[in-house]
Order: structure tokens, then C-alpha cells, then sequence
């Protein structure tokens, strides 16, 4: 019997890549920004793929694939580049990586909020230009302390952030959810509030929630007009969350204090974007998993996915129905 044909899209681990090579498959390690073309022409005849998000996985990738694949498994939490539908009619399995990267971005969500708060972009560029002055004055910003803090997206994610931001002494934080989540947020002391509450109240807004029809372009210059004008949002879910434009303009017309995104639309930024004028605005390129610990734990799930499907078990990391 031939080997299993496996496609991967990215750069593995050390150690998932050896783990694989002793698996016995037929691997493709395909090299890091496959185009569209190339991946269509390496998608023929595999049996299992394992992609990221920058890879489209619809009905024309499928129907190229053939019926050879079984298994498609991302190597990310989040699975909006997939056409669950059109897998599903094929009966292909799909499986994600939820919670090996969740401590990852919870981290740098706090950093996102600390940067914005403190000013510290422009205060690395002060002491690389040499303009300090002996004042106290100069970047004053605003702590954590008091704060009113609105999760959007009491999930992993969002629970780890409220996790983080207990010790920082913030007031009774807030979230909203798609519906109450009573026993996780019993745990962190959070309070749920209808979505316009939370925008309304809060000092700082983290966007946490996955990209659905519900939640695209969910924040727009209206939603912005409703918060505190010293309010700032920061976002490590999915850039589409947020309508785009529509937070420059709010940036641009003050109506907002500041934003902290670790994603946006597209990725990458046109390095001429109107986003990286904004000195109260922090763009990071889509780093939050980017850990050690979280990339190989990401790495070895999305084998642990391949190898059950292509031994007809249920995926251990598979997609919620």
C-alpha cells in the first residue's frame, strides 16, 4: 500500500517535522508564502493537508484535491479561511488547533493594552532620537488601575486576558457573548452586558471573539462614536472584526483615544497605510501566537489530527458542527 500523501503549507517545528518524517508519509514541505497557483498544482491527489490561514480552502481547492483528501487541519484556532460546508459534503474532516496558542495571545493582548496606554512606541522613538526632556510631563499615558475593561468574546482567549488582568487591579470587567457564559465568569468576577452596554462603559475594549457572519465588520465608526473618547480598543482575533476605514476615520477625527491590533485587513499592511501614521495606534504583524511553546504546541496538534483521520478516527482537535 502506497504512503499517505500529506501537503504542509508552512514551516514546522523541529520537532513536528521529525515526528512526521517518522510517521512514514509522503511529505511535501511546502516552501513559507505558497502562491495560490502553487498551491492548487501541490494540492492534486494528497491525502491529508495542513494549512494556515493564508491558504483559502474552498470549493475550487477542494474539487482540485480530488477525492484522495480526507483531512484538512489548520494549524490556528481560528478556521474562517475554510469552507466548512463544502468539506463537509465531501466528507472531509476538519481540525483546528484551539488553546495551544491561547496563554500566547492572552500575553500579548495585555502587552497590546499596556503599549497603547503607556504611549510606548513613542516613547521608544524619544530615546532613540535623544529628546528626553528633564519634565515629567512628557508621554504621560494611563495605567491599568480603575479601569473599566469590555471583553468581546468570553472564550479561551477572552478568559485568559481576564485571567491576566486581575492582578492589575482593574474594576469589575465586562463581556459580552453571543449568550452568558454564568460559570466561566463566575470565575474571572467578569459581569455580562449586552454588547452596546459594554461599548459604552468601557475604558478599554479587547476584541477576542471568532469571525462569523455575526461578528464581520462589527465595529464601525458608529460603534466607535458610542465609546468614551478616551476609550481604545485592541484587537488579537481577526482583522475583518473591525471595519477598517471606518477606525481611521475615528482615529483621524479623535474619537477614539487609541487602538492595538495584532491583526487587520489585508495582511500584510501596505507599508504606506494610513494606520501606521497614527502615533496612538499600535500595529503589530500578526504575532500573538508567535511563541515557542504555542508554535510547537500548534505544530503537534495539527498532526495529531492528520494522524487520526487518516486512520478513520474522530479528529481529537476537530471543528465544532
Amino acid at each position: 500500500m502506497d504512503p499517505h500523501r500529506v501537503l504542509v503549507t508552512y514551516r514546522l517545528t523541529t520537532g513536528a517535522q521529525k515526528r512526521l518524517e517518522a510517521l512514514g508519509y509522503e511529505l511535501d514541505l511546502a516552501p513559507p508564502g505558497l502562491s495560490r497557483t502553487d498551491l492548487l498544482s501541490r494540492v492534486r491527489g494528497v491525502h491529508a493537508l495542513m494549512c494556515i490561514p493564508a491558504d483559502r480552502i474552498d470549493t475550487e481547492l477542494l474539487d482540485t484535491a480530488g477525492n484522495s483528501l480526507r483531512v484538512v487541519s489548520t494549524n490556528t484556532a481560528g478556521y474562517d479561511h475554510i469552507d466548512l460546508a463544502a468539506a463537509r459534503r465531501r466528507g472531509i474532516m476538519v481540525g483546528h488547533t484551539p488553546d495551544a496558542a491561547t496563554d500566547a495571545v492572552a500575553d500579548l493582548a495585555i502587552a497590546l493594552i499596556i503599549m497603547v496606554l503607556r504611549r510606548v512606541p513613542a516613547a521608544v522613538a524619544m530615546a532613540r532620537t535623544g529628546e528626553w526632556s528633564p519634565e515629567h510631563t512628557m508621554l504621560l499615558g494611563h495605567q491599568l488601575r480603575d479601569k473599566t475593561v469590555g471583553i468581546v468574546g468570553l472564550g479561551r482567549i477572552g478568559t485568559a486576558v481576564m485571567r491576566r488582568l486581575t492582578g492589575f487591579g482593574v474594576r469589575q470587567p465586562l463581556y459580552s457573548d453571543r449568550h452568558a457564559r454564568p460559570e466561566i465568569a463566575m470565575q474571572v468576577g467578569a459581569r455580562f452586558v449586552d454588547f452596546g452596554t459594554l461599548v459604552g462603559k468601557s475604558d478599554i475594549i479587547c476584541i477576542c471573539c471568532t469571525l462569523n457572519d455575526s461578528t464581520r465588520h462589527l465595529f464601525t465608526y458608529d460603534v466607535f462614536r458610542q465609546m468614551k473618547s478616551s476609550a481604545v480598543v485592541i484587537n488579537v482575533a481577526r482583522g475583518d472584526i473591525i471595519k477598517q476605514d471606518e477606525l481611521v476615520r475615528a482615529l483621524a477625527d479623535r474619537v477614539i483615544a487609541g487602538a492595538g491590533l495584532d491583526v487587520m485587513t489585508p495582511e500584510p499592511l501596505p507599508a504606506d497605510h494610513a494606520l501606521f501614521g497614527f502615533p496612538n495606534c499600535v500595529v503589530l504583524p500578526h504575532v500573538a501566537y508567535a511563541t515557542l511553546e504555542a508554535r510547537e504546541a500548534m505544530c503537534q496538534r495539527c498532526i495529531d489530527n492528520v494522524v487520526a483521520g487518516l486512520n478513520d478516527q474522530p479528529l481529537p482537535y476537530s471543528v465544532p458542527n
